[in-house]
C-alpha cells in the first residue's frame, strides 16, 4: 500500500477471482489468476476522511488489471505507480483518478504505460536511496505462457492439470531498480535461481536486502556504486 500526505491509503487487490486462503496460498493464486488472465485486478483507495463522515470509505481507483501488485506514489504525490504481474507492465496512474478501466486499449489521460514487455513477472514496488524504486520479479517470462495468452481454450484445459505439469517458470532471481520516469538504472540477475522468487529490495546505505516469496532466510547484497546507479 502507498499512503498519501493527505491521509489518503492507495492499496492493490491482486485478484477477485483467486484468494490465497482458498488456494493454497499466495503464490499458488497468482498462478491461476495468470493463467486465467480474467482481469480483475484493482487499485482502491482507503479515505479515512469520507470514512468519519460516513461517506464512501473506500473507492475504486482502477480495474481491469491482470493481478495488480506492489504499489508506491511518487516522491511529488502526483503519480501512483502499480505493476501488472499478469501482463508484465508497470502503470503510472492519476490518484486523483476514480473508475479507470485498464483493460480497455486507451484507458484515458489519467493513466499510462511506464514500462513494458518486461523481461519477468514484477512483483512489488520500494521506494529505494537516490530517487531510485527496486522491482523485483517472482519468477522470468514463460515463452508457453506467453503463447497461452491468445488460446483460452487451451489455459482452461492447463488449469485442470496436475499441478506438477503446469508451465511455472524455473528459479532466476532477478531485480532492477528505476527511476520515476521510467529509466532503468540497476539491474541484477542470478540465473542460478539460488535465491529463489526475488520480491523486492529495501535498500539502505550499507545494503541491500533482498526479499523472497519462498527462501528461508533474507538475502542481502553489498551497496551499489554510486556512479553506476545515479539516476
Amino acid at each position: 500500500m502507498a499512503v498519501a500526505a493527505d491521509g489518503k491509503v492507495y492499496f492493490t487487490d491482486a485478484s477477485r477471482r483467486f484468494a490465497p486462503r482458498d488456494w493454497g496460498g499466495t503464490f499458488e493464486a497468482s498462478v491461476l489468476d495468470i493463467l486465467e488472465n480474467s482481469a480483475t485486478g484493482r487499485v482502491l483507495v482507503y479515505d479515512p476522511t469520507a470514512a468519519a463522515s460516513g461517506g464512501a470509505a473506500v473507492q475504486l481507483v482502477a480495474g481491469g488489471l491482470s493481478f495488480a501488485n506492489g504499489i508506491v506514489l511518487t516522491r511529488d504525490g502526483q503519480s501512483l505507480l502499480v505493476n501488472e504481474t499478469g501482463r508484465y507492465r508497470v502503470w503510472r496512474i492519476d490518484p486523483s483518478a476514480r473508475g479507470l478501466d485498464l483493460s480497455q486499449p486507451a484507458p484515458g489521460a489519467l493513466a499510462r504505460v511506464l514500462l513494458d514487455d518486461l523481461p519477468g513477472y514484477p512483483d512489488n514496488l520500494m521506494h529505494g536511496l537516490d530517487g531510485r524504486i527496486w522491482l523485483g520479479f517472482a519468477k522470468p517470462r514463460s515463452a508457453v505462457i506467453d503463447r497461452l495468452a491468445a488460446w483460452p481454450s487451451l489455459r482452461k484445459l492447463t488449469l485442470r492439470l496436475p499441478r506438477a505439469w503446469w508451465p511455472v517458470p524455473k528459479p532466476y532471481g532477478h531485480v532492477i531498480a528505476f527511476t520515476e520516469d521510467g529509466r532503468i538504472v540497476a539491474d541484477l540477475q542470478d540465473p542460478s535461481g539460488a535465491y529463489p522468487e526475488t520480491t523486492a529490495i529495501t535498500e539502505t546505505p550499507s545494503r541491500l536486502y533482498v526479499q523472497s516469496l519462498h527462501a528461508p532466510w533474507l538475502g542481502w547484497l553489498p551497496p551499489l556504486p554510486k556512479t553506476a546507479t545515479q539516476p
